[in-house]
């Protein structure tokens, strides 16, 4: 019976270390987090015809209407690593 106890409290104090290290700064929604290109006083860059296609494929697979941030993310992401590894 003590073994199913201590079972139990371990696992609760395994949610708790996993509930603190998703409430970081870096682990926030995208919606919660600031856009990191304003607060360094740059313009955003917009997504090309090609991006925004590639976006709404997206989220048609993920049977959303349009796309949302994620998806736009996501797309966005891509481009960099593409241009980064060229």
């Amino acid at each position: 019976m003590s073994d199913s106890k201590s079972r139990a409290a371990s696992s609760r104090g395994q949610a708790t270390k996993a509930g603190a290290q998703r409430a970081s700064a870096t682990d926030k929604e995208p919606w919660k987090r600031k856009n990191p290109r304003t607060a360094k006083g740059q313009e955003s860059t917009h997504l090309t015809p090609a991006q925004k296609a590639t976006a709404k494929r997206h989220a048609k697979a993920a049977g959303r209407p349009y796309p949302n941030l994620v998806d736009n993310m996501q797309v966005a992401k891509a481009a960099k690593s593409k241009a980064k590894n060229k």
